[in-house]
């Protein structure tokens, strides 16, 4: 007996990591807006407050992600690593998110790419959390023994700019193409108004996003990345590949 949508278990919270307040916004936004529209949580972690940038003050940034977080649905929290521009791979820092992933117990866990050409902190963080995620399923852990023990279902990277994307990667497309998505989405990124003083990002981003729409025959779509092999019941979700031409 298939399960109704009455008996359908709820889906496991989606978790996202990003090194700056504007990084998860610009880099999977729409994805998350979508998620929480069709009823996931969502729960975003931003490592830093953005103390280096050239515009905004830390106490702005954290006020802009607050509200883009709220817009797209999701919950917010801040986790002090190494401050903006400082980031380094610690082991300390790995637990420390890895007691996140146990506290949230998420199903998928989003990262900026490992990809080097970009803001080193992106990377960086992509590391941490990827090591992290470990560290969430191991039980002997002493450093996380407050918790049980977590494995998530599945690690993706998301690419903050086109530089981030990983060559000869091919990425998995997520069809945000529903309007209240993107409208949410933008909206989103418009909320990190001192980071637009320099530079359209929400274009930017909506331009790629229309990008890998228009090659995978829809209106919008993001790209993500899968740290590890997808695994499939069956062939069944598989319905088609983004060659449209």
């Amino acid at each position: 007996m298939k399960p109704t949508a009455k008996t359908r278990p709820e889906p496991a919270p989606l978790l996202a990591f990003g090194a700056h307040p504007d990084d998860v916004e610009f880099g999977c936004g729409g994805v998350i807006a979508r998620e929480t529209r069709a009823g996931r949580a969502a729960h975003l972690v931003v490592c830093s407050r953005g103390e280096s940038a050239s515009s905004g003050t830390p106490a702005r940034r954290a006020a802009e992600a607050r509200r883009a977080a709220a817009l797209l649905g999701a919950t917010l929290e801040f986790v002090r690593l190494d401050g903006d521009a400082m980031l380094e791979e610690k082991p300390a820092h790995s637990a420390a998110l890895a007691a996140v992933i146990r506290r949230v117990r998420p199903g998928i866990v989003l990262a900026p790419t490992l990809v080097g050409n970009q803001h080193p902190d992106h990377p960086r963080l992509g590391r941490i959390v990827r090591d992290a995620a470990r560290l969430a399923r191991y039980g002997g852990v002493a450093a996380l023994r407050r918790r049980p023990a977590h494995a998530i279902g599945l690690l993706m990277f998301y690419a903050v700019s086109p530089e981030a994307e990983p060559p000869g990667t091919l990425p998995i497309l997520v069809d945000i193409s529903d309007p209240e998505v993107v409208a949410a989405w933008t909206a989103a990124m418009g909320a990190h108004a001192s980071q637009l003083s320099t530079r359209n990002y929400v274009e930017l981003q909506l331009a790629r996003a229309r990008v890998h729409g228009l090659r995978s025959g829809v209106g919008y779509a993001q790209a993500l990345y899968p740290n590890d092999p997808l695994v499939f019941g069956s062939l069944e979700p598989l319905a088609r590949a983004a060659r449209r031409f």
